[in-house]
């Protein structure tokens, strides 16, 4: 089983490495509740000490589908196909997907996904508690003066 690399870490930051996108079919976990091991899946939460997000990256072999259809109590999931073409399902709404295609689906939507390509399809999904963005502005930010120092 293949292992996430952290680059850095301080106070302010976590940075990790998965490698190239085309190998995440060397990651598998075992599903905390079934018990089952998903191979091409990879979490990202504990790995970067994130404390509002879930992140994970996923594959799906050519001509196969998410093995469960699955709902959430509490968070909504933004899925970002980046590779790979197929279909998506929300309850009984099934609709074409493709590299580039964002899909958020509130809590309580039923899902499931399909990958309709000749190749492996990748995606990620984020995952956060629903209706926990309490204030989306841009100016939240604040331009500081600092040195870059590239390489």
């Amino acid at each position: 089983m293949k292992q996430i690399q952290k680059i850095s870490a301080s106070a302010h930051y976590t940075a990790v490495n998965l490698g190239s996108l085309s190998s995440l079919s060397d990651y598998s976990l075992v599903h905390p509740v079934n018990k089952a091991t998903i191979e091409g899946k990879v979490f990202l939460k504990e790995a970067t000490e994130a404390t509002a997000s879930e992140i994970s990256f996923n594959s799906l072999p050519a001509h196969s589908e998410q093995p469960y259809f699955h709902l959430h109590r509490k968070n909504e999931e933004t899925y970002i196909v980046l590779k790979g073409f197929g279909f998506f399902q929300v309850d009984d709404d099934c609709f074409e997907i493709e590299e580039g295609s964002v899909i958020r689906v509130a809590p309580k939507g039923i899902r499931g996904i399909r990958n309709e390509s000749d190749e492996e399809m990748i995606y990620m999904v984020v995952q956060s508690k629903e209706h926990s963005l309490e204030e989306y502005t841009t100016a939240d930010g604040e331009r500081v003066p600092h040195q870059a120092k590239w390489g």
